[in-house]
């Protein structure tokens, strides 16, 4: 699919976008309303962007994700129900216009292909630590947990934590694990916008395990009482 120069942009608190997953989104307000027609009468992709922490509303990060809409249901309010199908990491360039709706210049980023013994083992381990998060006890995130209206349910896809480890199990390549499995585990946006923003494989990896052993290590002391 030929990723485009410019795109429709929306921005939101505490939304990461990764490439391969879905994302459920009510679409209400006007200027996205807008944003959405055109974009079904085109190449059905727009961006997500991730605003950013303590700016205006509408500031988004400088990199997001770009989606394609899989499935769209419209409503006889004016609003719609869609699932977006994460496409790639994009770094927003330039902002081409605001009105009616945000559009911008983007570049995509592509993580260059590695093959490694350190990608392996570090493969390992991050399929060592779902299964130990899972042990705790811990649940999948919203974005994980895939939760849509009835009139799409037929459309949601499932991701449920036995399921993940059955990918993880068929996944070989590391930049498709890493970004599943920050997308379905990881609780915190700012973790989830780091993995995004490391488009090399091999940091990217790191960034999760880190983050993955922080959130067993908090599960713990919670068990133990220690907080």
């Amino acid at each position: 699919m030929e990723i485009p120069n410019e795109a429709p942009l929306m921005t939101l608190p505490g939304v990461t976008l990764f490439p391969e997953t879905l994302l459920p989104l009510h679409i209400f307000e006007p200027r996205y309303r807008r944003m959405l027609a055109a974009v079904l009468r085109s190449h059905r992709m727009f961006i997500v962007a991730m605003q950013k922490p303590g700016c205006a509303s509408g500031t988004p990060r400088a990199v997001a994700g770009l989606g394609f809409v899989r499935v769209c249901v419209a409503h006889d309010d004016g609003t719609s129900h869609l699932v977006l199908q994460g496409h790639s990491r994009v770094e927003l360039i330039q902002m081409v216009c605001r009105e009616p709706y945000p559009v911008c210049r983007i570049r995509p980023l592509r993580a260059p292909v590695r093959d490694s013994v350190t990608i392996d083992a570090l493969m390992a381990r991050v399929r060592d630590l779902v299964a130990e998060r899972i042990q705790l006890g811990f649940s999948t995130s919203a974005t994980g947990a895939r939760k849509l209206t009835a009139k799409i349910k037929q459309a949601q896809a499932l991701l449920t934590v036995p399921e993940i480890i059955g990918c993880l199990e068929k996944l070989n390549n590391p930049d498709h694990v890493a970004d599943l499995v920050s997308s379905a585990l990881l609780t915190r946006a700012a973790h989830k916008q780091v993995i995004l923003e490391t488009v090399e494989v091999e940091p990217r990896l790191k960034h999760l395990i880190h983050f993955l052993m922080g959130e067993i290590s908090q599960r713990q002391k919670k068990t133990n009482g220690e907080f």
